[in-house]
């Protein structure tokens, strides 16, 4: 019996190698190609494949523009950025502030040179403008802004002005997405610096933090109305000059707002 069942497996091992061996010979290359793409420029080879690395693109991001209620009373706040360039520089531009009883309260605005420098984080240089309250104050400013592990976006940036001024601002937020439209993102904002300045309500050392929660729904990815808390405080000489000028040193608001960009 078991003759048979050896003789059998052999001649089927045997008809593979035949009928792989008859294949091969069957087989015919293609001829080679009888045409050759002729050299062009780089802006006719774009269009003719519909793909073009080298554009220069932009886009305008209100991140926050919305109205809060807290302890201080009403007021206006905006969070947007712009920037123009292709994939490794592009131009940008930052403003921030907040209005209250209609006059700016405080301001920054941010006009800065990125560089990609890994395939998750760029590398910023430029200069900012403080105003509001107070005298308005310039910086150089040098920093970096990317993706942590975790999806977590950071940017951090040192600044450095007159009189041997040194300031540390630090921002981070996470999207959590909840549902395809429905997305909470908590964020946190950190400044500190290096010297007084008790004509801008502002201290020696960590000045402040505070801390958000919003909640957004997309009605297209370039729309999104929220609404959310904040909770910010002041620390250190910063809380002293606050107090004595009769500002409060802690804060709590109710947010409602719109997020935008095109």
């Amino acid at each position: 019996m078991r003759r048979w069942i050896f003789a059998i497996a052999a001649l089927a091992f045997t008809r593979c190698l035949l009928a792989q061996g008859q294949s091969e010979l069957e087989h015919v290359p293609p001829d080679a190609p009888q045409s050759r793409v002729h050299s062009m420029a780089y802006g006719e080879m774009a269009e003719m494949m519909g793909m073009d690395d080298r554009k220069r693109l932009g886009k305008v991001m209100f991140d926050e523009l919305e109205w809060r209620d807290g302890d201080g009373g009403a007021m206006l706040e905006w969070d947007a950025a712009a920037w123009y360039g292709g994939d490794f520089n592009k131009l940008r531009i930052e403003s921030e502030g907040e209005r209250v009883a209609g006059e700016t309260h405080a301001s920054r605005t941010e006009l800065s040179w990125e560089r990609i420098i890994t395939p998750w984080w760029n590398l910023r240089a430029g200069a900012r403008h403080d105003a509001g309250v107070g005298p308005a104050r310039d910086w150089a400013a040098i920093g970096f802004a990317g993706v942590a592990p975790g999806f977590i976006e950071l940017d951090a940036t040192l600044y450095l002005g007159a009189s041997g001024r040194g300031a540390l601002r630090l921002t981070t937020h996470h999207d959590l997405v909840l549902t395809q439209r429905l997305i909470l993102q908590p964020e946190a904002e950190l400044n500190a610096y290096t010297r007084d300045d008790a004509a801008r309500l502002v201290g020696s050392g960590l000045s402040d933090l505070t801390l958000g929660l919003r909640l957004r729904y997309e009605l297209r990815r370039e729309i999104a109305p929220y609404f959310g808390v904040s909770w910010a405080a002041h620390f250190g000489d910063s809380a002293d000059l606050r107090r004595a000028a009769g500002e409060s040193d802690r804060d709590a608001t109710l947010i409602a707002g719109i997020r935008a960009w095109f």
